[in-house]
């Protein structure tokens, strides 16, 4: 998934590190082709994860992998499950063995909010990959395995906030699902932070959380068309209704993994089962972390300091 939005976000943060050499790695030829015409000092290898073979070349001589390659958008893996099975499940398998075999020092697999008590295919194909990545550890080897795991990631491929920009440019009316559905607002340099993090504390088998904001959906469109629309709060929103596989609110960390946890002021370590330290935080019994109750953003001045962090990055969209 080299050539996504996290691929982006990643590589502009490695231009000035000392590092021999990056590989970016994804199925995408035109992608890569402008990725390629950017940044040409690194080495871009077409190939796709559920194909082994091409995995073996890409990650010889790797020290760290990052496996960002996933289908994402709900209603596409909603139409065609086994699509995302083979690329979600089967993709990731193929990582974690050839990474393993190679010698790898450390991967970091990126999910999502939607595999906690996932309710569509992506989402459940997401939590199998996470079982995956974190079982690794159990069967001993020098590669550490983890995961990352965050909510929206705000201006990223496929995203709502491309979504809102399009329709603003086109002058057409900004389309939300439900008023009152909340999503964890998060930036792209955040999302890189988080699988630093990650890629510098993992022991293995674990899954980071970075705590984000939240706000519903009406409050982001709101604030989008009185910062971007030339209408201002003039600019109609139109109610479309919730698509099939979709949730009201979005779980982080769920009831059961709050009971072994780690907490900082920035983020939550998610421990395996197989592998407890002393300094656990438990939280209350039956307790989440979710859209619903984290930091709730409700206005335009909120919002507005994490649009601009966020940027409009067209490359992106």
């Amino acid at each position: 998934g080299g050539t996504g939005s996290f691929g982006n976000a990643v590589l502009g943060r490695m231009l000035k590190s000392d590092l021999a050499e990056i590989r970016i790695f994804s199925r995408d030829e035109k992608k890569q082709w402008e990725m390629q015409r950017r940044w040409p000092q690194f080495r871009y290898i077409i190939g796709d994860v559920r194909d082994a073979g091409r995995l073996d070349e890409a990650m010889s001589g790797v020290q760290y992998v990052f496996h960002a390659a996933a289908l994402k958008q709900v209603p596409s893996c909603e139409s065609y499950p086994l699509e995302a099975i083979k690329t979600n499940i089967l993709g990731t398998q193929n990582i974690c063995s050839t990474a393993r075999a190679a010698g790898v020092k450390t991967v970091v697999a990126l999910s999502t909010d939607k595999a906690v008590k996932p309710v569509n295919a992506m989402g459940t194909s997401k939590a199998m990959m996470e079982k995956l990545v974190c079982s690794q550890n159990q069967f001993g080897g020098s590669t550490t395995f983890c995961c990352v795991r965050y909510g929206n990631v705000m201006g990223s491929r496929g995203s709502v906030i491309p979504l809102f920009l399009r329709q603003i440019q086109e002058n057409v009316p900004l389309t939300l699902t439900v008023p009152h559905m909340t999503r964890f607002l998060m930036t792209l340099d955040q999302s890189v932070d988080l699988v630093f993090h990650a890629m510098t504390m993992a022991q293995g088998g674990e899954i980071f959380v970075r705590k984000a904001p939240a706000c519903t959906v009406q409050t982001l469109a709101e604030a989008m068309r009185r910062k971007y629309s030339p209408q201002g709060t003039n600019h109609p929103i139109q109610e479309v209704g919730i698509r099939p596989g979709e949730k009201i609110h979005e779980i982080l960390v769920n009831e059961y993994e709050l009971q072994r946890v780690s907490e900082s002021e920035t983020y939550f370590t998610i421990h395996p089962e197989y592998r407890l330290p002393e300094d656990l935080t438990p939280q209350a019994l039956g307790s989440e972390y979710s859209s619903e109750n984290t930091l709730r953003l409700k206005t335009f001045d909120e919002i507005t300091p994490l649009l601009d962090a966020a940027g409009v990055v067209e490359e992106y969209t």
